[in-house]
């Protein structure tokens, strides 16, 4: 997959810009870095680098060097970096001199930002719905989610699943899939490659339905009526495991038919993504409540959940922030999600991540380290193996991320055991730019395996 020089060239282009670092102040700055902040830092650690400026999906360092950015901001970059849109936009709300915090004040900036969302909801939950803001991040507006439901309920107990990931804060790390001592149950997540009942496809999503089911219409079966269950379409940190959406649309009827309101997390999943504007739209399913970060915000903090006016009963100040008025991500939100729909991005998502798994596809045969390839739209993920034994290589995968950082490529690992690469780049993607990713990536693995 030779890249031209032209397409090279097209594909790690910023701007010139004043302020460049240097590379001895960028050294500096991550010897800083390490001294001054927690050992809970997670990225920092294996991508060295300080970035100094950014443009589309490029980032340049201190030492000068480009990297073509993968990562996105954990996938909160649906525009990339720095978008003409949202820094007109961010201008806009600075020059007009309008409040840059209103706590949960009405403003115009709040109106359009609320209008634009709800024009892109699925249209059952739109009709009907009301909105919460939420602290800046996503974890918060899962809280809320929970908080709201156990209101609406009066119930307390979740369903969850296996491979689930949903925010930081102790409630959302119930819900996720490597928590403990927790009040959550947890439920098979079908997948094709490390399908829990050992068949994959079609019946492995028939036979976790199944279980779900009987295990919620089991008197014996210690599971009280649930407050909720909350699913994430497509699991990001999980691995990049895609929901079956026959599998989706029968977990919709399980828990319409119980009474049991349904929580799609869209944190990672929104925007266009995965290749329709909601992960939920593939499969045709309307939640009772919608999570909504990451690039909701245009780059900036902000969350919110939007569900049934039926579970609006929670008094005032039942869940409440410092930060929910940030006007600034409200405006870099509302283009965000003006772009998205007005370019076609999610369908644009959807071609051509198509054409990237099916070029990821086509390595297997000769690197037999590549046990699986999957994904939906720009959420693509290589699950690397032990070819002998067939069982997750983490140290391969941590390899692998090194290598393509030697490439220039910024990559992330996700799945049960840090082994799966995940590719998170922005929607606007060009074609010139997906090869370059593609090379950059092929020719990582075959070193990494040389190490």
């Amino acid at each position: 997959m030779a890249l031209t020089e032209q397409a090279a060239a097209a594909a790690t282009h910023v701007p010139p810009q004043t302020g460049r670092g240097s590379a001895a102040g960028g050294e500096a700055i991550l010897r800083r870095q390490a001294q001054r902040e927690s050992a809970a830092r997670t990225y920092a650690r294996s991508l060295p680098i300080v970035p100094v400026r950014a443009r589309g999906l490029t980032i340049e360092g201190a030492d000068g060097r480009r990297y073509l950015d993968c990562l996105s901001g954990a996938g909160t970059l649906a525009l990339g970096h720095n978008h003409p849109v949202v820094l007109e936009a961010i201008r806009g709300v600075l020059d007009s001199g309008a409040p840059l915090h209103v706590l949960d004040l009405a403003t115009p900036v709040k109106d359009a930002f609320t209008t634009e969302l709800f024009a892109s909801l699925p249209p059952g939950l739109a009709a009907d719905a009301r909105i919460q803001f939420c602290g800046p991040a996503g974890t918060d507006a899962v809280e809320a989610a929970l908080k709201l439901v156990r209101t609406a309920t009066g119930r307390s107990g979740l369903l969850a699943f296996t491979g689930a990931y949903h925010g930081m804060t102790a409630g959302a790390l119930e819900a996720s899939g490597g928590a403990s001592d927790v009040r959550v149950t947890r439920l098979p997540y079908p997948q094709d490659y490390r399908c829990p009942f050992g068949v994959g496809g079609a019946e492995g999503a028939r036979l976790a339905a199944r279980w779900t089911e009987s295990l919620l219409d089991d008197p014996k079966g210690g599971v009280a009526a649930p407050a909720a269950m909350i699913v994430e379409s497509v699991q990001g940190e999980g691995g990049v495991n895609p929901a079956p959406d026959a599998w989706l649309r029968r977990m919709r009827e399980i828990t319409e038919a119980r009474g049991i309101p349904l929580i799609a997390d869209e944190v990672q999943t929104g925007v266009g993504r995965t290749g329709a504007f909601w992960g939920v739209d593939h499969a045709g399913v309307v939640p009772d409540v919608m999570v909504l970060s990451k690039a909701i915000g245009g780059s900036l903090p902000l969350a919110v959940i939007v569900y049934r006016a039926g579970l609006d009963l929670w008094a005032p100040g039942a869940h409440a922030g410092t930060f929910r008025g940030n006007q600034l991500a409200m405006a870099a939100g509302t283009a965000t999600l003006a772009y998205v729909r007005e370019n076609r991005l999610a369908q644009r998502a959807a071609e051509l991540g198509a054409r990237m798994l099916a070029s990821l596809r086509g390595l297997v045969p000769d690197h037999p380290c590549i046990g699986d390839v999957r994904g939906r739209g720009l959420m693509i993920g290589v699950e690397l193996v032990d070819p002998d034994t067939g069982g997750a290589d983490p140290a391969l995968a941590a390899a692998v991320r090194q290598e393509c950082l030697d490439r220039g490529l910024i990559v992330e690992l996700g799945g049960r055991h840090a082994s799966v690469i995940r590719l998170l780049p922005p929607l606007t993607l060009t074609d010139e730019q997906a090869a370059a990713v593609l090379d950059r990536l092929a020719d990582a693995i075959p070193a990494a395996t040389r190490r």
